[in-house]
């Protein structure tokens, strides 16, 4: 059992719903990356995911963007942000899990890219951008090590693919709530609910949103159908403050502010 069977077994056990925040590694550098997850692990949150960044973004909007720019241009590094995160995963208890580019995976190769993440704590990946279609051969290799492959379904996503993304998914299906990039929105949309709620029926895998996410509000509509929710670029808009003056320690606190905030609100 993969540790995000084991964190979902829990929270299902306790009728609780998981809280991920996502940040950039190296934005702006790695160590207050590390500084950040282990304060997002001390506030509560149940799981966290860590973008590694990507020249060519797929489907993230502008502050995610600019957020890897500047990790990018601060010489961030796969091998760097894996050194990171296998120093922070052995003093946090909340499991990580990479939001990263198929083309990377690639070219570090499928057994090299996992031994490299095993080795670092990393409990599962979530690829954008690998069709499921072509996602057999990697998914094998990460069932074989307990290492979740978190595959995306869309509002646009036809139910029977949906359905095949999530027998060819672990950990859990992560379900895009818009039909567009990521953002903070005001409102999510009116068959958010009943879609998410269609595929409940369909898979006993978790399923947790993102995309929008980023009120108490959001989570309030979402607790009924959602095992979790994913908050982006409301964590990473407070991080953004650095580069214009607000201290590290402040962008950290104002952070783990929200992610309680956020917490109340999924536990409440």
């Amino acid at each position: 059992m993969s540790q995000i069977d084991e964190l979902f077994q829990k929270l299902r056990a306790s009728e609780q719903k998981a809280f991920m925040p996502f940040i950039t590694a190296g934005d702006p550098d790695l160590e207050f990356t590390g500084q950040l997850l282990r304060k997002l692990d001390a506030a509560g949150c149940h799981l966290a995911e860590v973008g590694i960044p990507y020249s060519d973004p797929i489907a993230d909007g502008p502050v995610i963007q600019a957020s890897y720019t500047r990790a990018l241009n601060a010489g961030t590094k796969l091998d760097a942000i894996l050194a990171m995160l296998k120093s922070t995963t052995s003093e946090i208890e909340m499991p990580v899990v990479t939001m990263i580019s198929y083309a990377i995976i690639y070219r570090v190769g499928l057994d090299a890219f996992l031994d490299k993440a095993i080795d670092a704590g990393v409990a599962g990946a979530i690829v954008p951008d690998m069709p499921v279609d072509e996602s057999a051969e990697f998914a094998a290799k990460c069932k074989q090590r307990d290492f979740s492959l978190i595959q995306l379904v869309t509002p646009t996503t036809p139910r029977d693919r949906a359905l095949t993304i999530a027998e060819n998914s672990s950990g859990f299906i992560y379900y895009v709530s818009i039909a567009g990039i990521t953002g903070e929105r005001t409102a999510l949309p009116d068959d958010l609910v009943d879609n998410v709620s269609w595929l409940r029926g369909q898979t006993d895998l978790p399923i947790c949103v993102g995309f929008g996410i980023s009120q108490p509000e959001h989570a309030q509509i979402l607790k009924p159908v959602a095992d979790g929710m994913i908050v982006g670029s409301a964590i990473v808009r407070r991080v953004a403050a650095i580069e214009n003056g607000t201290s590290k320690d402040d962008a950290a606190a104002d952070v783990a502010a929200f992610s309680k905030e956020m917490l109340s609100a999924i536990s409440g």
